[in-house]
């Protein structure tokens, strides 16, 4: 028995099952069905793909965000949500802290986490092209606190350190 296997029936084949995954299976959502109604931070568009709302994710919520040329958010957090951005096209920016005293920068193909309740703002550090990212938070829904924070003049620049690999 413990080395018994099963073999699925192919689709079609248990019509019990069709409708169930016919609709509450895979949800794909069109580039041009991207939702602006979410949760917003000044010098920001957020739009949400996937979230509670439009797919019932109760764990997740994903979509894009696109921060105008020379543009930087206000000071926010999102709660006890984690996060965490692609950067697809351009150069951002990320401030975090207190007051925002500490600085590094990604491109094109990196990742940035941002963890739970830290205060953080993003910059496109480009003065003509527009910096596009994906965005994925650990809850099926936006949060988004906006902050007034005063920001120190001169942001300490921070080089991240994995430490599973402190040599780089």
């Amino acid at each position: 028995m413990a080395n018994e296997s099963v073999t699925p029936a192919p689709l079609g084949d248990s019509p019990e099952l069709t409708p169930r995954w016919r609709h509450d299976g895979v949800c794909v959502v069109g580039a041009d069905q991207l939702d602006p109604n979410t949760a917003q931070t000044p010098g920001m568009d957020r739009k949400a793909a996937i979230n509670f709302a439009r797919v019932g994710a109760q764990k997740l919520w994903a979509g894009t965000v696109h921060i105008h040329p020379d543009a930087r958010t206000g000071a926010h957090h999102h709660g006890p949500l984690e996060s965490v951005i692609y950067v697809v096209k351009g150069r951002a920016r990320m401030r975090w802290g207190e007051a925002l005293e500490f600085t590094a920068e990604a491109g094109p193909g990196d990742f940035i986490y941002v963890p739970p309740f830290v205060p953080h703002q993003e910059i496109n550090a480009s003065a003509t092209d527009v910096l596009e990212c994906v965005l994925v938070r650990s809850d099926g829904e936006a949060v988004a606190v906006n902050l007034d924070i005063e920001p120190v003049e001169r942001p300490q620049r921070v080089r991240w350190i994995d430490p599973t690999h402190p040599q780089g």
